[in-house]
């Protein structure tokens, strides 16, 4: 089976989640082998379906920062779906905007049946491991999702690294994928479209050295190993709100990935390290900027034991609104075939 054969047939509903996009697979793609969502991941990495996610994300029916997914069976039935996320350089551990919009639209489009009023709870297998969402409807309709994301811990604290811009203090911690933490105006910049070019380029910098200097090995499973992403923070001023911490956030992911949202794994991670540092306790609330203006909320609703080191459990909550649906084709006939980037 060719990619052109596929592409006769493949349907999408895009979503935005506080920004970032999310276009979901929801017809046309034929089944990915694998007997869990890990295994479907590596497999997914095979022809046609990484084709397929070259064309989705890739210029001209993507961009170079575009995101989505594969809906596929969950490890069992004790999960509602399972999924796999993929992004123009190839396919992630986890997602938090990602699951946000697929709880979404796993309830507005009948997939899931939902009350009109309250909560429903949907479980989805994520390559992670099993992440609960809680989606919330009033008078039919999804006003917020909060999902409900694996243990995240630190790998390390105040680890000093090389750039070009001198050397910074970095934090590195798991969310469901590895992050390095980096205070923006420690190396003179801002959480701020202006600097945006700067941050993705010390995003690379600063990937490669860690890499070089800490482990960023999964105690269980080395397909969950290596540092996915930079999160580039700064704080926000909070005024007469105890239990309150405001920051925001820049993401680079992947080869300079940009993420439009606050990062949902990249919150967990931020809570992981907040909570490291003694800076949020149990239960408290982290306002989690992004660099478009929008914003998630987080806290820690439990501390625990996870792959034999202290953990936390963590809360996400944000919105997503879908954007449009599509039948994307590919002409026999195009020289771009599955598409093309420029960064």
């Amino acid at each position: 089976m060719t990619v052109a054969d596929v592409m006769q047939a493949i349907e999408t509903v895009d979503y935005h989640t506080a920004g970032e996009p999310f276009r979901i697979v929801t017809g046309g793609l034929p089944d990915i082998p694998g007997r869990t969502v890990l295994d479907r991941r590596v497999s997914a990495g095979g022809n046609p379906y990484d084709q397929v996610r070259r064309l989705l994300c890739h210029e001209p029916r993507g961009h170079a920062d575009m995101y989505g997914c594969f809906v596929v069976p969950p490890n069992d039935a004790g999960a509602d779906m399972g999924v796999l996320f993929w992004h123009k350089d190839g396919y992630s551990t986890a997602c938090g905007h990602g699951t946000i919009a697929l709880a979404t639209w796993a309830v507005e489009s009948g997939r899931i049946a939902a009350a009109s009023d309250g909560v429903t709870a949907i479980s989805i297998d994520a390559p992670s491991g099993r992440v609960l969402a809680r989606v919330l409807c009033e008078v039919g309709a999804v006003t917020e999702v909060t999902f409900r994301n694996v243990g995240s811990w630190v790998s390390a604290l105040d680890l000093a690294v090389p750039t070009s811009r001198g050397s910074v203090i970095v934090d590195v911690a798991w969310g469901g994928a590895y992050y390095a933490s980096v205070h923006a105006a420690d190396l003179g910049l801002a959480v701020e479209p202006a600097d945006l070019p700067r941050l993705i380029e010390l995003s690379r910098e600063i990937k490669a050295a860690v890499a070089a200097s800490v482990a960023v090995d999964h105690p269980s499973d080395d397909r969950l190993s290596g540092l996915y992403g930079c999160i580039w923070w700064d704080s926000v001023p909070v005024a007469n709100q105890k239990a309150v911490v405001r920051q925001r956030n820049a993401t680079v992911f992947a080869d300079g990935e940009v993420d439009r949202s606050p990062c949902g794994s990249g919150t967990s991670a931020r809570l992981a390290v907040l909570h490291g540092r003694g800076q949020i306790a149990l239960g408290e609330t982290l306002y989690h900027g992004s660099i478009v203006g929008t914003t998630f909320t987080g806290r820690i609703v439990e501390e625990t034991m996870d792959n034999g080191q202290a953990a936390v459990v963590t809360e996400v909550t944000g919105q997503a609104f879908r954007t449009g649906e599509h039948r994307f084709t590919l002409d026999p006939r195009d020289p771009l075939g599955t598409g093309f980037t420029l960064r």
